[in-house]
């Protein structure tokens, strides 16, 4: 904007030809702060106005108690007085900071001549006792405190930057002695100022008299009354800003300035954590470091990586690490309740030899069980570490606090865990009444029979209460009986189907039927018409156990048992009908499966063996009319009868000269055979080794007919030298290629064609025969549709 323009040009401009006063009260009443300070410095050679007209405007509020900003660096454009007077502040630490260093502000340098005289002058001006216009009520040193009050830790900085500069400068060092005097006057002696701000007094001072060549003094008993100050146990307002003070204050080298014991004896009594854990890690005393975390709320969480750390990683001495392990074995109880996951990491990772005596001592028998679950399930994904192979008993331990605490797992425990001894589980999952857990570990030490009772037993009482309550108190339970009644026999039945296929028939029906009574049973009772609902349900619940069983029990036996059931014996046939004839439809269903799936596999074998024996069966062209390993043309012989082979390849030799490469079987028929040219090529012409293994494998490498020629065609020559094709046979390579070849040239099934042939034009039913076309219902109307009438032909190489 035009405010802008304006300063940056003066701040270029010889002002020697300006109205210096003027420009002031231009720049002045336009906030134009930069170029007004450049006006005085450059004009005048006068440094201190400028301090003085800004320290005007911002110390009345600071001195009513207002609290600016001054962080606050982004001002809006409609700059409030609050704003106004944070820039103002801001502008005087930079502008004071520069002054000190012999710098020109806001841009270039101080003549040289100048700047020892202009840093005598800011210092001069600093610690004046009072202003020039002071107030009857004016404190001492009004701009170092009001400096404080706007942002003490910023002018501490400016003073540390200019206190790096005092070398061998007894003036300056004068000066240095002072002010840190001042400031120790006016914020000891003050209740204005917090904690922090105090905080970062001290921290100064304590940077300050670390330093090598420090030539400070500061009364020790100063730093005494902070500390008291800071650890006052009386004051729980910002304790944690409190703490954080005193702990940067130790961390810059002021642990030199107090006595430790006493140090950490008021850090106890405040509750200071840290500051303990800081000393106590200065003294080397880890062990006691673990106190500090257990009784520091906001950190107990990293107790554990701790200990994992001191225990771990090297540089400690042995001694050390022992008092940590003594100290974390003593108090794991309260790691326990801290976070019972990460204490059985830390047990398992470093005190695995300390379980036992850890589980006798825990009272807590809930603590002891989240213990025990993070330490032994294997199903706690929040365990980092592998799950110990500790002794039977502490998992049967686990497993009678699982039934108190979590009854609902102990069955996927069961499951998952195998460190535990069945005769004891049974007895604990028994005394809890935990039937399903029951069942289960009986199943699996291999008693069937008792499983089976167990749950058998679990559904009849579940029944009974089904049929001593009535529709109101039922409708108004928690959990639908029928609903408890189906998860029984869902359990129940699928012991049965996984134990049917090792037993025998007897056995089998020794689980099935008293399951089938037990389910009938109760129908007998549930006759009003209140029940109705319930009656059904358990009439569909009998059905599904006898779809179940009609797999392992003939179903003679199954109809037979029922007749005989006295619930169905003196009754009418009509309360066995829906039973019966719902086992009729399933054996007429799956009589229909069968039957269908048996001549569909019939029909397509016998598909495949024609076609494959056709093509087999077609004769082969060769490609040339003489042997590819003599060059002969076999018409041209004048020898007596001559055995001819010929590969599906389409090469031709003579049977003699096969045999001379070793490409027969020896010792066998000559039946087998090897394509000479085609194995030379592929195996670098070993075609004998090749034979050889293939018949090792019990395969050959070619198809291959063999007939027997004559070079006189008579017509006796030819009835006499005729022989029968030899036998052939196809190896596993030579079927799967056939099978590849039927399944590119398969099309629709024969019983398709006819069915569709069959049906008459005008009544077809849209998408039955055609799912690829459902708006025409006719497979010929298919694009794809091809109608093959001979065998696919031989793909010769």
């Amino acid at each position: 904007d035009i405010q802008q323009v304006v300063k940056a040009g003066l701040v270029h401009m010889d002002i020697t030809s300006l109205d210096i006063q003027q420009v002031v009260k231009l720049c002045w009443d336009n906030q134009l702060y930069d170029a007004m300070i450049y006006v005085y410095n450059s004009g005048m050679n006068d440094y201190i106005s400028p301090m003085e007209k800004l320290f005007q405007v911002i110390g009345p509020p600071l001195q009513a108690g207002k609290s600016l900003s001054g962080n606050q660096l982004f001002v809006s454009p409609g700059w409030s007085s609050r704003d106004e007077q944070v820039v103002m502040g801001n502008k005087l630490l930079v502008y004071i900071s520069c002054s000190l260093a012999g710098r020109a502000y806001p841009l270039g340098d101080i003549p040289e001549d100048l700047v020892p005289q202009v840093k005598n002058q800011v210092f001069e001006f600093l610690i004046r006792l009072h202003s020039v216009e002071a107030a009857p009520e004016e404190e001492v040193y009004p701009y170092i405190r009001t400096l404080l009050h706007f942002d003490t830790r910023e002018f501490l900085n400016v003073l540390a930057l200019t206190f790096e500069d005092f070398k061998n400068d007894k003036q300056a060092l004068e000066y240095q002695q002072r002010i840190v005097d001042i400031l120790l006057k006016v914020m000891v002696e003050n209740s204005d100022f917090t904690p922090s701000q105090v905080g970062c007094l001290f921290t100064f001072l304590a940077r300050q008299l670390a330093k090598p060549n420090n030539t400070l003094f500061v009364n020790r008993k100063l730093f005494d009354q902070v500390l008291e100050f800071l650890c006052s146990p009386d004051d729980d307002s910002r304790h944690t800003e409190r703490q954080q003070v005193l702990l940067e204050l130790l961390q810059v080298g002021g642990v030199a300035q107090f006595d430790e014991n006493r140090l950490i004896s008021l850090a106890e009594k405040a509750e200071f954590y840290q500051i303990c854990e800081f000393m106590y890690e200065k003294k080397h005393m880890y062990d006691k470091i673990i106190y500090c975390y257990l009784k520091d709320s906001l950190r107990k969480e990293d107790i554990f990586n701790y200990i994992h750390n001191i225990l771990s990683i090297p540089g400690y001495s042995p001694e050390e690490k022992q008092l940590v392990w003594d100290k974390a074995l003593e108090h794991v109880q309260e790691l326990l309740c801290i976070d019972p996951s990460k204490a059985a990491d830390l047990v398992a990772t470093h005190f695995a030899d300390e379980i036992h005596p850890i589980v006798d001592k825990l009272v807590d028998e809930n603590l002891l069980f989240q213990f025990l679950k993070c330490l032994l399930d294997p199903r706690e994904a929040s365990l980092n570490h592998r799950v110990l192979r500790l002794s039977p008993d502490f998992h049967e331990l686990y497993i009678g606090l699982l039934c108190r605490f979590s009854p609902c797992s102990v069955t996927e425990f069961l499951q998952a865990s195998k460190d535990y001894r069945l005769e004891e589980a049974i007895q604990i999952t028994e005394q809890h009444n935990l039937h399903e857990a029951t069942a289960y570990l009986l199943e699996k030490k291999g008693d069937i029979q008792g499983a089976f009772v167990v749950l058998l037993k679990t559904l009849k009482d579940k029944l009974s209460a089904l049929t001593e309550e009535n529709e109101a108190k039922m409708s108004a339970d928690e959990e639908d009986p029928l609903q408890r009644v189906e998860v029984a026999l869902s359990d129940t039945i699928a012991l049965c189907q996984r134990s049917s296929h090792s037993l025998n028939q007897q056995q089998r029906e020794a689980l099935w039927f008293p399951l089938l009574e037990a389910m009938m049973s109760p129908q007998k009772l549930l006759k009003s018409p209140g029940f109705r609902h319930t009656s059904e349900t358990l009439k569909q619940l009998t059905m599904q156990v006898l779809n179940s069983m009609t797999g392992f029990i003939a179903l003679p036996s199954i109809i037979q048992r029922i007749l005989q059931d006295p619930v169905y014996g003196k009754g009418k046939l009509a309360e066995i009908q829906g039973l019966i004839l719902g086992m009729l439809e399933t054996f007429n269903y799956e009589q229909t499966l069968l039957e269908t799936t048996t001549s569909l596999l019939n029909h397509d074998l016998h598909w495949s063996l024609s076609h494959l024996r056709a093509a087999v069966s077609r004769g082969l062209h060769p490609r040339l009319d003489y042997c590819s390993i003599c060059l002969q043309q076999y018409k041209r012989r004048q020898e007596g009868e001559e055995e001819i082979i010929i590969f599906s390849c389409g090469h031709l030799y003579h049977c003699q000269c096969l045999q001379s490469k070793d490409c027969g079987l020896p010792g066998e028929r000559p039946s087998r055979w090897s394509c000479y040219k085609c194995t030379s090529s592929s195996q670098g012409g070993r075609g004998g080794e090749r034979v050889a293994a293939d018949a090792r494998r019990g395969r050959t490498t070619s198809l291959a007919q063999i007939k027997v020629a004559s070079a006189h065609h008579t017509a006796f020559g030819d009835a006499q030298g005729k022989k029968q094709p030899s036998e052939t046979t196809l190896d596993a390579q030579q079927c799967q290629a056939w099978d590849q070849l039927r399944c590119i040239y398969k099309g629709p099934s024969r019983l398709a064609i006819l069915t569709e042939l069959c049906h008459p034009r005008g009544n077809e039913k849209p998408g039955l025969l055609n799912p690829t076309h459902p708006g025409t219902g006719s497979i010929f109307h298919s694009e794809n549709f091809q109608l093959k009438l001979s065998p696919p032909p031989i793909v010769e190489d």
